[in-house]
């Protein structure tokens, strides 16, 4: 939002929907390396089974070696999205696993193309794996920057955002005595956040309501406060 030439913190709704589209980049990425993935299992197992019959121990055997391919590829990425995110570097075997599941991959799915030297066959499966290599490899930064942005977000919407009095009268009943006053002060919720939150988690308003069952008002000054103390942490 720009305001005379200036540009505004963010409000709490438009953190909520940077927040959305985090969730949203995540799960297109993983969508496409995970169909990616599926695409090349055919061309693998009929390179595994090298004309084995249908339904004999070796065609039905060459069925395993794509998933274990994959399964090993999509641990290392999964594990990759959480060490990046606190700045811990991998040694030279963990990249290295990746590239080799990779290229695997990517031979195994077109070598059938390449020796029947079939120019659109090997572009058709080349495609494939090599979409996944690039998600593979932008993924984690992705993720890594768009969760960065997400608490940046918060925490300057939570720290600029007011806390007016209709605010504090749309809180639910829930957070306020029969007298009016407040049952659950801030730093309680607070310490019921810190209690939830675990490395894995993108500390956003809905995750705060969700695990405290503060009002929408106070969820977002929670939120800050709590990304904030996790920054520190993280630094």
């Amino acid at each position: 939002m720009v305001n005379g030439g200036r540009r505004l913190p963010p409000t709490p709704a438009e953190a909520e929907a940077v927040e959305q589209v985090r969730k949203q980049v995540d799960r297109l990425c993983w969508t496409g390396i995970l169909l990616g993935l599926a695409f090349t299992m055919t061309n693998v197992q009929s390179f595994a089974a090298n004309g084995a019959v249908a339904w004999s121990l070796p065609w039905l055997a060459a069925w395993l070696l794509d998933p274990m391919v994959s399964l090993v590829l999509l641990a290392i990425l999964r594990a990759e999205q959480v060490t990046a995110r606190y700045g811990i570097r991998t040694r030279g075997w963990v990249r290295g696993a990746k590239w080799f599941t990779l290229a695997a991959t990517y031979v195994m799915n077109t070598w059938e193309a390449y020796a029947a030297g079939s120019a659109d066959m090997v572009v058709l499966h080349s495609v494939p794996p090599l979409v996944v290599f690039v998600a593979a490899e932008a993924v984690t930064d992705l993720r890594d920057k768009l969760s960065e942005a997400v608490r940046a977000a918060f925490t300057s919407a939570g720290a600029t955002g007011p806390d007016t009095d209709s605010e504090r009268a749309s809180e639910p009943a829930r957070d306020r005595s029969p007298e009016g006053k407040r049952r659950t002060s801030f730093d309680e919720y607070l310490s019921r956040a810190r209690e939830a939150w675990n490395p894995d988690v993108t500390v956003t308003p809905a995750w705060i309501r969700e695990v405290t069952g503060c009002s929408r008002g106070l969820s977002s000054r929670l939120a800050a406060s709590l990304s904030a103390e996790v920054s520190g942490d993280e630094q």
